[in-house]
């Protein structure tokens, strides 16, 4: 008598199910591109993943979406409804996932999680990106066409092709035909003049992306292809190589504008007063903190006109500091006119009591100072990338010293001002009243000095200390383009933020700053006066 194993007939019925159900889901796939995320192989979803991007089907993108956030499920043994199921953890209800309908919550012993690895994980992306290129925003179709250029392969060759007979837009366009040249060069089967045209398509890129799909191409090439992609290489470097370099002027132009800010105001109090004021710095990190009380102002009782918080602080910025040096000059360095170390000693001095004053009211601690979203973000020009704060800086930089020149010129108070400086009693001859001169003269050069801390704000730490970062190299601008001469401030400026941006890569932060010291101090042996001396005398006690 033959003994009875319920496990074995189990196991044949289960083993029937599953000949008669792998048979229907090929032929389903067939008509159904979600008929392969059923199947509990990672390879067959892939290729389900990949058929339902190249379906275009309505429902690709929210399948695709849950299949990636793990809340896809389907019948955990086969049946002949291929159930495909989205469980809306969000809205706590279940979907068919190919109609999107409401459905009853289904039995949970009877469904499984359709699992997506790191191999699904990528498909998704891809075929995300693929499903992105019928999107009505422009941006997001020139993102998809982007991604597929970056993951260049044979079946999205078919895709990029629909798609570029309906653009019209010419810069998703030309994105979108460099996506066509990268599959192209990709693909299996692709002739040598598709290919060398899609490699001057690819090259004419010239970006770093580019440049590693050109090298990626397999040693197994056409001779002319390997050599049309040998030179577009080569000139890709040269071209990359050329953007480093006006970048590099960038960003010096970038660190010579904030060297401007910190110098101008040194400028007046320094080249035209003659004061070596060593509290200049800390005029720069009062202007820093006004622009933060000034933030926290808004946001307390201005919370809609946020966004304009950065340009009210600086007329408040100028006026405090200002304020400061005013009362500065008055209590303390007009009892020191002509008499440098005894200066130089008071103001080293007074700039430790700022310190600590500013430390004592809001602690040593870094303070946030918000950038509005007007100053965020960046674009590009070219293989240029401009951030929008360091652009506004420079602009700011040029606008405060050509008003600052403006007053100087065309002012009463820059006409004494010159007055005084040049010839001190022949101007107090003139009824020019001297002593508020030169108060007014050490408040602008204050005040100039708190708007340069408004705007190193946004690029640097807010704290007691911040004006000790700028105080050496303001007095070395001031000193190179030539004491009291504001174009050679300018001059200088920039040129020894270029300088030091380029000395940078080749020497490090640190010895590039050091030789440029170096380099200053054997120009001022030859030219003790700078790049510009200014004929005059200087403020006698």
């Amino acid at each position: 008598m033959t003994r009875y194993f319920p496990w074995r007939r189990a196991f044949a019925a289960l083993l029937i199910a599953m000949l008669a159900w792998a048979p229907l889901t090929r032929a389903e796939a067939q008509t159904d591109p979600y008929a392969g995320l059923i199947v509990p192989n990672f390879d067959t979803i892939v290729t389900a993943v990949e058929t339902i991007a190249l379906s275009g089907d309505a429902r690709a993108k929210p399948v695709l979406t849950a299949l990636g956030n793990n809340e896809l499920y389907t019948w955990k043994y086969p049946r002949p409804d291929h159930g495909l199921f989205i469980h809306d953890l969000d809205a706590g209800h279940w979907l068919n996932a190919r109609t999107g309908a409401v459905i009853p919550t289904p039995p949970f012993m009877a469904v499984r999680k359709v699992v997506a690895n790191d191999m699904v994980t990528g498909a998704i992306q891809t075929a995300m990106g693929v499903l992105d290129l019928s999107s009505p925003v422009v941006a997001t179709r020139r993102k998809a066409a982007e991604a597929i250029f970056e993951s260049p392969a044979a079946n999205t060759l078919p895709i990029v092709q629909h798609a570029l007979s309906t653009e019209k837009n010419p810069s998703v366009i030309a994105t979108l035909q460099q996506a066509q040249a990268a599959d192209e060069l990709f693909t299996p089967g692709t002739g040598v003049e598709t290919k060398l045209a899609a490699v001057k398509t690819v090259g004419a890129r010239g970006d770093m992306v580019s440049r590693n799909m050109l090298a990626s191409l397999s040693s197994g090439q056409d001779k002319t292809v390997a050599a049309a992609a040998a030179a577009a290489i080569a000139h890709i470097d040269f071209s990359l190589k050329l953007w480093s370099w006006l970048e590099t002027v960038y960003y010096g132009l970038s660190l010579g504008s904030v060297l401007l800010l910190a110098a101008a105001g040194l400028a007046i109090t320094f080249g035209v007063m003659g004061v070596i004021n060593m509290a200049h710095g800390e005029m720069v990190m009062i202007g820093a903190y006004t622009t933060f009380c000034v933030q926290g102002f808004f946001r307390a009782y201005l919370p809609d006109f946020s966004g304009i918080s950065l340009i009210v602080a600086i007329p408040v910025a100028f006026a405090v500091a200002g304020a400061i040096g005013i009362v500065i000059e008055r209590s303390m360095i007009r009892f020191l006119y002509g008499r440098p170390l005894e200066t130089l000693l008071a103001t080293w001095g007074l700039s430790l009591v700022l310190q600590q004053a500013i430390r004592s009211l809001f602690g040593a601690e870094n303070q946030n100072v918000i950038t509005p979203g007007w100053m965020s973000g960046y674009f590009t020009l070219g293989g240029l990338t401009i951030t929008l704060n360091r652009l506004c800086i420079i602009i700011f930089a040029f606008a405060v010293v050509g008003g600052l020149m403006a007053v100087m010129r065309y002012t009463p108070l820059g006409l004494r001002m010159r007055a005084v400086t040049q010839n001190r009693r022949m101007a107090a001859s003139m009824g020019i009243r001297t002593p508020w001169i030169d108060a007014m003269t050490f408040g602008l050069g204050s005040g100039i000095a708190g708007v340069a801390g408004v705007a190193l704000s946004q690029i640097d730490n807010v704290s007691p200390n911040l004006g000790q970062n700028y105080i050496i190299d303001s007095f070395m601008v001031v000193v190179f383009g030539g004491v009291g001469n504001l174009w050679g401030t300018v001059l200088a400026a920039l040129t020894l933020g270029i300088v030091n941006k380029g000395l940078e890569p080749v020497a490090g932060a640190v010895l590039g700053k050091i030789v440029v010291l170096v380099l200053i101090i054997i120009f001022i042996q030859r030219r003790p006066r700078g790049l510009f001396p200014v004929k005059g005398r200087a403020v006698e006690a």
